[in-house]
C-alpha cells in the first residue's frame, strides 16, 4: 500500500504526516511520500522546525509538489488541509478514481508556536488512529 500525504505546499503538514508515519509505523508493507498541491510555495519555517524536533521529527530538504509520477504511485491519498471542499474532483482524472480521506486540519498561518504546536499534535492524533483502525483498509 503506498500513501501519499497532501498538504498545500508540503513544507509542514503533509511532510510532519509523512516523516512521524514512518517513526511509528511497523507494517513494512506500507510506504508514505508527502507531496503539495501548488509546487514553489514558501521554505521550511524555523519554529515549525524547532517545534517538530521538540516532538523527534526533523523537517529538512526542500517542498516537493505532486507530480502525475506520485499520484500513479499512490494507493491512497490523505489530504491535509481544510480549504479544500471538493477533493474527489481535484484528484480523479482520466477515469481514475483515487481514495481519499480528508484530515481538516488548517494550516499555521498566525505563525505561533502554540497554533504549531497544536497543528503538530492533531496530526499526531490523527496519523495515531489511522495507524491503531488501520484507516487505510476502509
Amino acid at each position: 500500500m503506498n500513501i501519499l500525504f497532501i498538504c498545500r505546499h508540503n513544507r509542514f503538514r503533509s511532510r510532519f504526516a509523512e516523516l512521524y508515519f514512518n517513526k511509528i509505523n511497523k507494517n513494512k508493507l506500507l510506504k508514505t511520500k508527502s507531496a503539495g498541491i501548488f509546487p514553489g510555495g514558501w521554505p521550511l519555517d524555523k519554529l515549525e522546525i524547532k517545534t517538530a524536533k521538540t516532538l523527534g521529527i526533523k523537517l529538512r530538504g526542500k517542498p516537493k509538489a505532486i507530480t502525475t509520477k506520485l499520484l500513479r504511485w499512490q494507493n491512497l491519498i490523505v489530504l491535509i488541509t481544510d480549504d479544500i471542499k471538493d477533493p474527489e474532483n481535484l484528484f480523479n482524472y482520466g477515469g481514475h478514481k483515487n481514495k481519499i480521506i480528508q484530515w481538516k486540519i488548517t494550516d499555521n498561518y498566525s505563525g505561533t508556536e502554540q497554533t504549531v504546536e497544536t497543528i503538530l499534535k492533531q496530526i499526531i492524533k490523527k496519523v495515531n488512529i489511522f495507524i491503531e483502525k488501520e484507516q487505510w483498509k476502509q
